[in-house]
C-alpha cells in the first residue's frame, strides 16, 4: 500500500495544486482514465470545503490530503481541523449539512457534487475536525516509473 500525503495552507489558490497531485497519483495507481476528471472535481470540491471551513473558523492548521493506493482501490481523504458541533458518521450530504456551524447551502451543495461524482463517499465530522473519504476502483495494473 503506497501513500502520498499533502498538506497546504487553507488558501483557495492551493486547491488547484491538490487537484493536480490527486489526478497524477490516481493515474499512477491505475484509476481508469475516464474517471480522472471526476477525481479532480471531487478533490477540488472537498478541498474547497475544507479551506472554507478553516477560513470561517480561523483555523491556522493546514488542510490535509492523503492519497492511498491499495491493491484494488484508490482512496483520497481530505481532512479539516475546523470544529464541528455535531458528530456525523453518515455518508449522506443531508446529514453533514445538518451541522449548524457550517454554511448549510454551500456545504450541502459541495457534498452533493461530491456524492454525484463518487460512488463510495464517507463523511465524518467531530469537535476536532472532519474528513471526507472517497474511493475509486483500480481497473488496470498501476503505472510504474
Amino acid at each position: 500500500m503506497a501513500t502520498v500525503e499533502l498538506r497546504f495552507s487553507a488558501l483557495p489558490e492551493h486547491v488547484r495544486t491538490a487537484r493536480l497531485v490527486a489526478a497524477a497519483v490516481a493515474r499512477r495507481a491505475g484509476v481508469d482514465e475516464a474517471v480522472l476528471d471526476e477525481v479532480r472535481l471531487a478533490v477540488g470540491e472537498a478541498c474547497t470545503r475544507a479551506v472554507g471551513l478553516h477560513q470561517s473558523h480561523e483555523v491556522s492548521a493546514p488542510v490535509k490530503v492523503v492519497l492511498i493506493e491499495e491493491e484494488k482501490s484508490f482512496s483520497i481523504e481530505v481532512g479539516d481541523e475546523a470544529p464541528h458541533t455535531v458528530t456525523v458518521e453518515d455518508s449522506s450530504p443531508e446529514a453533514v449539512a445538518a451541522d449548524p456551524d457550517a454554511d448549510a447551502d454551500e456545504d450541502e451543495m459541495g457534498l452533493a457534487v461530491i456524492s454525484g461524482l463518487v460512488d463510495d463517499v464517507e463523511v465524518t465530522t467531530g469537535a476536532s475536525g472532519g474528513q471526507i473519504r472517497m474511493s475509486w476502483p483500480v481497473s488496470v495494473a498501476p503505472v510504474l516509473g
